[in-house]
């Protein structure tokens, strides 16, 4: 396994594998015995990075979520599993209410529901203090102040380690940090993001975004991150939920473009070259690349985790990397 830093501060900043795991799915559609066979491999392969939410996974059901992070605590205690394992979380988008969602009913992100909603997370993880705690939907409702000095109360208790921000359009993401350095408070330094190797329309409206979309990480974003070297990027879904390499699962509509194609070529092509699978391609993109990017991507069997693992190791050369970066 590698690893990388994440964090500026000696107090709060850890290293973390390379490559993180995500545990969307652990307790609902992944069931105990497989979600624990998966983590415990993760372990032994030397990752310790995981990612939960307290709202994972609440449509699977109909519920609020909780069965993610629930598990993970269940997983811990029967390992033995202390502080080496760094297990991010995220609040601000679990639904109030059975039945209803993050779109119509999100918790949001006042001062009141960060500390609860904190609260409620360490018990399900079953930790004293969460390393690494994300706003993970916007909330225009309430003063980005608000948000940012809630926040900052946690990491100043010790119940918080990082903070990091997802979903959000980045001038809100600058707002904040700005805001929390004036005030001298910690802010955002990871920012998790959508971010795989094609690249999406950004202009389809949805229900979360009417604008277009807010959680990929676009021109803007990338740029932002290349200004600023504090930051890390941990890019979710970058395997598209497995729409590059299944026959049954085409890829999503707003990936249907003239881009596509070309990049889809360029990455067979370097997959064919290196005798690795194009998730492993895509993957090893992220990880080897100049921008401080960690995947984040979910296994539903130790077979799925194992061909993720193997993109650690991989090491595409300058020629590949660039015919990667400039297929368009």
């Amino acid at each position: 396994m590698k690893y990388r830093t994440i964090g500026t501060d000696p107090k709060t900043r850890r290293e973390v594998s390379v490559l993180a795991l995500g545990a969307m799915l652990f307790g609902s559609l992944t069931d105990e015995k497989t979600s624990f066979a998966v983590l415990d491999r993760y372990v032994e392969a030397g990752g310790n990075f995981i990612d939960t939410s307290d709202n994972y996974a609440f449509w699977t059901d109909d519920s609020q979520g909780g069965q993610s992070e629930t598990l993970l605590g269940r997983w811990r205690r029967s390992r033995g599993i202390g502080d080496e394992i760094v297990i991010a979380t995220k609040l601000g988008a679990r639904p109030l209410a059975p039945g209803t969602g993050y779109i119509d009913n999100p918790e949001g992100l006042s001062a009141k529901v960060i500390r609860e909603a904190a609260e409620r997370s360490r018990e399900r993880l079953g930790v004293d203090k969460i390393d690494l705690l994300y706003a993970h939907i916007e909330d225009r409702t309430v003063d980005p102040r608000e948000t940012v000095e809630g926040f900052g109360e946690l990491v100043a208790e010790g119940s918080v380690g990082l903070l990091g921000v997802s979903n959000h359009a980045v001038w809100r993401v600058e707002r904040a940090r700005s805001l929390a350095a004036a005030a001298g408070l910690p802010g955002y330094e990871v920012l998790q993001y959508h971010h795989s190797h094609l690249r999406p329309r950004t202009d389809v409206p949805s229900g979360l975004f009417p604008d277009g979309s807010l959680g990929g990480a676009g021109a803007e974003l990338l740029g932002y991150l290349r200004a600023e070297p504090g930051l890390t990027l941990v890019a979710y879904s970058p395997l598209l939920t497995g729409a590059y390499v299944r026959q049954d699962k085409p890829l999503p509509a707003d990936y249907d473009h003239p881009g596509t194609p070309v990049r889809l070529a360029a990455l067979r092509d370097v997959a064919r070259e290196t005798g690795a699978s194009v998730n492993q391609v895509v993957l090893a993109w992220q990880i080897g690349g100049p921008l401080p990017v960690i995947p984040l991507a979910g296994a539903s069997s130790v077979a799925q985790l194992e061909e993720n693992l193997g993109a650690v190791e991989l090491e595409l050369t300058a020629d590949q990397r660039a015919r990667l970066d400039a297929a368009h």
